[in-house]
């Protein structure tokens, strides 16, 4: 990694922490934490009431996302999932809800106060099939093949390799896996420097892909069956979009019949 990727990536670090502390400090407050600030493009506002008020309010208060991915994921009963930064555990634990007691949800987060915060918010709710990891969404510390669906909330943005998280994702579903994701995308026309004009890169903005490169991204890690769809502006030619694709299914593979008796073949001829 460059010095430049690890400076970005440490700023990333930073910023979040501070969110996780000051969520953690608020909980100590009479009427609990106040939501971290930000506009009504991002945040839990994009989320359902029922949704936020059947969680702990530090998870609902920690939300810095874009959208809202367990809503798209189409998420089933007794599926493994994968939220990649997942934060204060929302995502993770609207997630667990959602495939029930047989299924699991797993959430990936580097910063330590975030998955502190995560991890009493699990124990508030009462959540047996939730599982958090510390670690980067460029290595993801689990095996090949054994999520059935990736999801990630205004994330991948920030990532200073995103050929590795696209390549590191399609490592860990299972054939025929699904990924539903909520993230920036730019138009196609903007530039890298227009991007950066727009917002800074811990803002979710100077780092997001074009809708082209998030494409081509996903189809050079392997991925099929890709949409992009926008969903709100967060910045001129900035969008916060929906973001499905899958794995292909395993090809099935006939052995070889072998060769028939009659077949004239070397010194049985």
């Amino acid at each position: 990694m460059s010095e430049q990727s690890t400076d970005l990536r440490e700023t990333v670090r930073r910023r979040y922490a501070a969110s996780a502390v000051k969520v953690t400090e608020g909980g100590s407050a009479c009427c609990g934490p106040q939501p971290v600030e930000v506009d009504d493009t991002f945040g839990s506002a994009l989320y359902a009431a029922d949704e936020r008020d059947a969680l702990p309010t530090e998870a609902v208060a920690a939300s810095l996302g874009c959208g809202n991915p367990t809503a798209v994921a189409e998420l089933r009963e007794g599926e493994r999932v994968l939220d990649l930064g997942s934060g204060g555990g929302i995502d993770v634990l609207l997630s667990a809800r959602r495939v029930g007691p047989t299924g699991k949800a797993y959430g990936l987060d580097m910063t330590e106060e975030m998955l502190a915060l995560a991890l009493a918010s699990a124990e508030k709710a009462g959540a047996t099939n939730v599982e958090f990891l510390k670690g980067t969404i460029e290595a993801i510390p689990l095996p090949a093949n054994t999520i059935d669906v990736v999801i990630s909330n205004c994330v991948i943005n920030l990532s200073t390799d995103k050929p590795a998280v696209f390549a590191e994702t399609f490592r860990v579903l299972r054939p025929g896996g699904r990924i539903g994701l909520s993230d920036v995308v730019a138009d196609d026309a903007l530039t890298p420097g227009q991007r950066a004009e727009r917002g800074d890169y811990v803002g979710c903005i100077a780092g997001a892909l074009s809708f082209t490169e998030y494409r081509t991204g996903l189809e050079a890690a392997g991925f099929t069956d890709i949409e992009i769809t926008p969903t709100h502006p967060v910045a001129d030619g900035m969008h916060s979009a929906i973001v499905r694709a899958t794995r292909p299914p395993a090809v099935e593979t006939r052995p070889e019949a072998p060769p028939s008796a009659d077949t004239c073949c070397g010194v049985d001829c």
